[in-house]
């Protein structure tokens, strides 16, 4: 089927949940208006609708392939990268005074999930440049700024991340690549580099490839890694390309998703160039502070493949959606003439609506967090720009770690929906979920996400940002609970505040367990991280949800029904009902840590 860029329901998100209008209001966005905003969400949508959804399903099956160090991408490709870049894509969410756009994450954000939904091979590529872009305009020099940033906004050239070695994946500690300094004040770099994205292809005249490198002096760990710009080809000061560096692309890694994302493994130093031997790089920044510099492209990313969870969630939905209202088979429950289609079955209904609870909660909760790093950048009150740069850092694990762990379980249902078609591969379904498999695993896997969460969000300003959220969602429950009676939909408003309630009260239950036992049984606190974890983003998507619903009243009260509000209220609904529980036992996994851990290990090590 093909796929439609859910935009109304965005436009819904930012207006009714994440104050677009206060965000357009602060200083630094005054030109960028609710229409010109609507303006960038219709052409996205034509875009990726008309130009990257086509070739999803053709990527799938024409891989990009590799021949003597040189990748050609799948079929389109190259030609849907030349029009994102002659639309200015891929300006659209940096500084104008580098040649960007200016606009705001929560713009940016809803952009980004639209071309990751409609190609997420595809928009690999301008996921990494945007990060390198951010880590450049933020660490990098005003030279390198001025020679590398702009042909990347231009889209002339393309960005890549090179942190992982054969040896050392998540223990960036083990990172054994060199780079020599040089009379000239370059560095010569070799080693190699596994699992770059985009690390060769043919779609741009240059890439630049940021990658951490140890110097000779170095000290050991991740104290002696440093970061250096090393472009395919080496660039002058006047941003003219010389000659073929020394990196490269020895093979592609063979996926299980994903297809059309060149995944490479390159080789720095082969004496493959025209350079002589190792590869010519500059410093970003001092040295031995590269994995430092490499976290701002890295939390960036990490925001972002929480974005791709809730683009390839919501991909999955649609087209489930579509074959459930289409595939006649069975008899209704309460009776019918003849067969119906299976949307009528109460347990595809099910699957259907947790599928749409958990899209829509993590797409609005993504939103909430991009408006709060809107505010921390821009808001005038010092004090203010502190709470939300706390709030958006609180949240950036969650929207990872719960998104791309939900996409996982929503592709899972769109099977399911299809029942054996799904999984024949003719039917598309499978291929999400493939896709998706990925999301929870780069960029930091879910537990290092979980990790990171307790131990730098939660436990570093002792609980303070659980202890502001659970208070709003307090407000929120308080609002639900006085709806007026014989309302309409009064059950539905009390259902809500009721499993929202006791959804909060297990939340702060756990996170009380986690503050109280951090110290002296650390083990089981982190045995229960990912749960904590799972446990946040299950409660804040649900109190989006209600929100939702608290807002979708308004439309429902008169003459203005319509299928849109009713659809956001019983979405709203339904999660309360069958998602929102899991908190409970979440919460207790969590809680009965203490006992759990005292047999992990009995049960896992060898004995």
């Amino acid at each position: 089927m093909s796929f439609v860029a859910p935009i109304q329901d965005m436009r819904f998100v930012m207006r009714e949940l994440a104050d677009l209008e206060g965000v357009l209001a602060l200083p630094g966005l005054e030109e960028v208006t609710e229409d010109i905003v609507d303006a960038v969400l219709e052409e996205n949508a034509r875009f990726v609708q008309d130009v990257l959804a086509p070739l999803n399903r053709k990527a799938d099956e024409s891989p990009a392939q590799w021949e003597d160090g040189r990748v050609t991408t799948s079929p389109g490709f190259r030609e849907a990268f030349s029009t994102f870049a002659q639309g200015g894509w891929q300006g659209l969410p940096h500084p104008t005074e580098l040649g960007g756009q200016g606009f705001p994450k929560l713009v940016s954000a809803a952009v980004g999930e639209n071309m990751n939904a409609a190609n997420l091979a595809f928009s690999l590529c301008p996921l990494l440049t945007d990060g390198v872009i951010e880590a450049l305009s933020t660490v990098g020099s005003r030279e390198q700024q001025q020679r590398f940033i702009p042909p990347m906004l231009e889209g002339r050239w393309t960005g890549t991340m090179n942190l992982t070695e054969p040896q050392a994946g998540s223990d960036l500690a083990l990172i054994s690549t060199r780079a020599v300094p040089q009379e000239d004040g370059s560095y010569r770099i070799s080693g190699q580099k596994i699992f770059i994205t985009y690390g060769e292809h043919d779609m741009a005249e240059n890439i630049v490839h940021l990658v951490l490198a140890r110097t000779p002096n170095a000290p050991e760990g991740v104290k002696g890694i440093s970061l250096f710009i090393v472009p395919k080809f080496v660039v002058d000061e006047n941003g003219v390309l010389g000659p073929r560096n020394d990196v490269w692309c020895a093979s592609l890694e063979h996926k299980l998703g994903i297809h059309g994302s060149p995944t490479a493994v390159l080789l720095y130093g082969s004496g493959k160039g025209e350079v002589g031997e190792g590869a010519v790089g500059c410093l970003v920044g001092e040295e031995n502070r590269g994995l430092e510099y490499m976290f701002i492209m890295m939390n960036a990313a990490r925001y972002a493949v929480g974005v791709q969870g809730v683009a390839i969630a919501e991909r999955a939905l649609q087209q489930a959606e579509s074959y459930a209202r289409e595939r006649i088979q069975g008899r209704a429950l309460e009776g019918a003439d003849g067969p119906v289609s299976i949307a009528h079955h109460p347990d595809v209904q099910r699957m259907l609506l947790t599928m749409r609870g958990l899209t829509e909660g993590a797409r609005a909760l993504a939103a909430i967090a991009a408006a709060a790093r809107d505010r921390a950048l821009w808001h005038p009150d010092e004090a203010q720009r502190v709470r939300d740069k706390a709030l958006y850092e609180y949240l950036v694990p969650v929207v990872k770690g719960f998104s791309t762990e939900m996409s996982v379980e929503v592709a899972s249902l769109g099977l399911q929906v299809h029942g054996g078609m799904g999984y024949i591969e003719e039917t598309g379904a499978a291929q999400y979920y493939r896709d998706a498999r990925i999301l929870p695993i780069y960029e930091g896997t879910t537990a290092i996400q979980a990790n990171d969460f307790i131990g730098r969000k939660v436990l570093r300003d002792g609980g303070a940002v659980v202890a502001a959220l659970a208070a709003q969602m307090r407000e929120t429950i308080s609002g639900l609970q006085q709806a007026p009676a014989g309302d309409a939909h009064a059950d539905g408003m009390a259902l809500i505040g009721r499993q929202l309630a006791m959804a909060v009260d297990a939340f702060e239950q756990a996170s009380r367990y986690v503050l109280d036992n951090a110290r002296e049984r650390i083990s089981a606190v982190f045995l229960g991280s990912v749960p904590y974890l799972q446990l946040a983003g299950v409660v804040l998507s649900g109190w989006q949800l209600a929100r939702a619903a608290q807002a979708s009243l308004a439309y429902l009260s008169g003459d203005g029904a319509d299928a849109f509000h009713r659809r956001k209220l019983g979405t709203a609904v339904f999660y309360a009902a069958h998602v929102l529980p899991r908190a409970q036992a979440l919460a207790a996994s969590i809680i009965e840590g203490n006992v759990a851990q005292s047999y992990a290990r009995d049960v896992v090590l060898p004995q």
